[in-house]
């Protein structure tokens, strides 16, 4: 009974884990690699010249040259939970939905936190644009307006970053922001049509809250570290190529204390194991929301 019970547990945890709405659908998932929480995966060495009305032959041999990379699963783990009355939770589907929900969504929001921080680039480069908006000011910062999602279009364009499988993901600030500035296409940006994200400029349009922030440096903007302290208030909507992110997910283990005597109930907390990056710093994007 005590296996049974914690498998319903962590099966409602997995249960939409990833809902349509969550830009970590959209990324490569390779959990099938996950070998004891570690992915292994190899680093695509130099793609070969093409040759034009060649006249020169043998053709030379270049070999490619792949460099293997090992990455640990980051733990994850919930705080403990104290339900009351255990033989209430053992028979009200109810009561177990509600506690599932609340670990489900506390492990949902951090790994997404997480990840947007992984996916958002570390500064400015070719082929991980980061641009600043450009609107009227607003509460010390200027605005997201089209035309700044449509100059971000134009660097990916210039890195060669495939047009297929771009994907953008807003602040709500800056959702409010195109709000006011075209209510029509705001509608259509925040709605999901036949589970498919809207897509505007190229890129397919997704929602998330907990933003990266960035410090500006030496006239840059630098990503601040994950976690750390910083007074900088300059959030970003981030941007992927789906073929470049990846995830990954582990064990999921539920650790349980039935019928505690001290508390009188049962207290039960999650082990979740997951990681997300980027393969190689190539097709991630940001503009954050500058300085008014």
């Amino acid at each position: 009974m005590e296996t049974l019970h914690k498998q319903v547990w962590i099966k409602q945890i997995l249960e939409g884990f990833y809902p349509d709405s969550s830009f970590l659908k959209y990324t490569l998932n390779l959990s099938s690699l996950v070998e004891n929480d570690v992915i292994n995966l190899a680093e695509a060495g130099v793609d070969p010249n093409v040759l034009i009305n060649n006249t020169t032959y043998p053709i030379g041999i270049i070999q490619r040259v792949d460099t293997p990379i090992s990455i640990e699963l980051d733990k994850f783990e919930t705080e403990n939970t104290l339900v009351r009355r255990p033989e209430v939770i053992e028979y009200s589907y109810d009561q177990l939905e509600s506690v599932i929900k609340g670990h489900r969504a506390a492990l949902r929001s951090k790994t997404a936190e997480k990840a947007a921080h992984a996916f958002a680039p570390g500064n400015d480069t070719i082929f991980t644009p980061v641009i600043k908006t450009t609107g009227d000011a607003f509460q010390g910062r200027k605005r997201l307006i089209f035309e700044d999602i449509i100059e971000l279009k134009n660097r990916y364009d210039i890195a060669e970053i495939p047009l297929e499988k771009r994907y953008l993901v807003l602040a709500p600030q800056h959702v409010s922001d195109l709000l006011l500035q075209d209510v029509k296409m705001f509608k259509d940006i925040t709605n999901l049509k036949d589970g498919k994200p809207y897509n505007f400029a190229g890129f397919n349009m997704l929602q998330f809250s907990r933003m990266p922030v960035y410090e500006i440096v030496e006239g840059s903007y630098k990503k601040v570290a994950f976690g750390a302290t910083t007074t900088s208030t300059c959030f970003c909507s981030f941007s992927f190529h789906a073929d470049e992110v990846m995830k990954a997910d582990g064990e999921l283990y539920m650790y349980v204390t039935r019928d505690d005597p001290k508390e009188r109930g049962t207290i039960i907390g999650f082990d979740k194991r997951f990681i997300a990056v980027p393969l190689r710093n190539k097709g991630l994007g940001a503009i954050v929301s500058d300085n008014a």
